[in-house]
């Protein structure tokens, strides 16, 4: 709603004045942040949502859980839309609620009975998933206020937000300082640098939880998302969703993405490990395990939009979860209901349980050490594809119309044949 009230004159600039929500805003060029408030928690700590733009897309991150609360990028059209699931304003956030968009920690995805050792030295955490503890615990990373700061950064906005967790908060041990960089480069990507360092020997697996349905929240399943994943092995899990210890090959199984599959095709197979997780909740042995630098593994693909998210990250791992326990009953953006399996996730992560299993990927972090991981979610369209399948038909088309008409002009060009001579009689 427009102010009535006139506009401020400072310094010789003229700035709208936001009575009801005051708007810090940076700007670099083609690159812009703004910081507003979002409201209050119970004990009353203000909470603040950024957004940042580059001119083609933007997000917005608020600091409590240091949740993507937007991310707004263009379809094959040129219109900009919104892929990820949420809330409007922060109270739902508050609640209860999937992780919707969610930095998840200090131990992301399951940890099995509660428990792990380290050091020879058994602890013990708060279970919050049956017997198990899961994405840190019921007071974890993602029901936290992170502190918040614009960084400089070539590559397009940049938001820093720190959270430092307590010795033997939720059970684990060691003071650890987390952070995670978010920067929307000028690729269409969103970048997230994760880091962490401790004064006490611990584990740490940080990854974001966000929900995409890349027609839009609540616009219908991602049933007909059609998904790669360049993984030849995923954790196969216990009827509690711990793996087992097995990494399984996809080879001839519903989990096997190699080549881009409808998310829907196989869902609903015969398979019991699809029966544990009432659809995919599993996680990808990526192709390559730990790397230094983010490669691709995975993309995934709206036919209706035309919009594609790619995965870049330098992990070992990636949960693959349909939204099987999307149930209707939650209202989120717009006035519109998440349905079931009207969102997905895809979390770059350590595989679940590392802790108790010690020949998966080790993630323990201790004094001196320093955690530190990068994934970026970069969109693009199918328009270009699109194009350049037109483009070669096209082509085609010509050469067959080019070759037809040779063709009849050199048929029309020769001469015509004698007539043949009379067959021989029949003997």
């Amino acid at each position: 709603m427009p102010s009535s009230k006139p506009p401020v004159v400072v310094s010789g600039m003229l700035l709208s004045a936001l009575w009801l929500a005051p708007l810090v805003a940076t700007a670099h060029g083609t690159h812009l942040m703004e910081k507003k408030p979002f409201g209050k928690t119970a004990s009353g700590e203000e909470i603040d949502l950024y957004t940042l733009r580059n001119g083609s897309s933007e997000v917005s991150i608020t600091n409590w859980g240091a949740a993507v609360t937007s991310l707004r990028v263009v379809d094959r059209d040129g219109a900009q839309g919104d892929v990820v699931l949420g809330f409007d304003s922060l109270a739902p956030y508050l609640k209860e609620h999937p992780f919707f968009g969610v930095v998840v920690g200090r131990y992301a995805n399951r940890i099995g009975q509660a428990r792990f050792t380290l050091d020879g030295k058994e602890y013990t955490l708060p279970a919050n998933n049956g017997k198990n503890q899961l994405h840190g615990g019921p007071e974890g990373f993602y029901r936290k206020v992170w502190k918040g700061e614009e960084i400089d950064s070539k590559d397009g906005p940049a938001l820093k937000l720190t959270y430092v967790s307590p010795d033997g908060e939720q059970g684990y041990p060691g003071t650890l300082t987390a952070s995670v960089v978010y920067t929307l480069t000028d690729d269409n990507a969103l970048r997230m640098d994760y880091t962490a360092t401790t004064d006490k020997a611990t584990v740490v697996n940080l990854t974001n939880h966000a929900y995409f349905n890349l027609a839009g929240p609540g616009e219908g399943d991602i049933l007909g998302h059609e998904l790669m994943v360049r993984a030849a092995r995923y954790t196969p899990v216990d009827e509690t969703s711990i793996p087992t210890g097995e990494l399984r090959s996809v080879d001839k199984t519903p989990f096997d993405f190699r080549k881009p599959v409808a998310l829907g095709a196989r869902i609903g197979a015969d398979d019991p490990q699809l029966v544990i997780g009432k659809g995919y909740d599993h996680n990808y042995v990526l192709d390559g395990g730990v790397t230094k630098k983010p490669r691709l593994v995975a993309r995934m693909r709206d036919p209706k939009t035309g919009r594609v998210l790619e995965i870049l990250t330098t992990e070992p791992g990636l949960q693959l979860y349909s939204g099987n326990f999307l149930d209707g009953k939650i209202t989120g953006k717009g006035g519109k209901v998440y349905a079931y399996r009207s969102g997905f996730c895809l979390e770059t992560q350590h595989y679940p349980d590392s802790p108790n299993h010690p020949l998966f990927p080790p993630v323990t972090l201790r004094p001196g050490k320093r955690y530190q991981t990068t994934t970026l979610y970069r969109f693009t369209t199918d328009a270009k594809d699109a194009k350049a399948g037109k483009d070669a038909k096209a082509v085609k088309d010509t050469k067959e119309a080019k070759d037809g008409k040779d063709a009849k002009a050199a048929k029309d060009a020769t001469p015509p044949k004698a007539p043949a001579a009379p067959a021989a009689p029949v003997k």
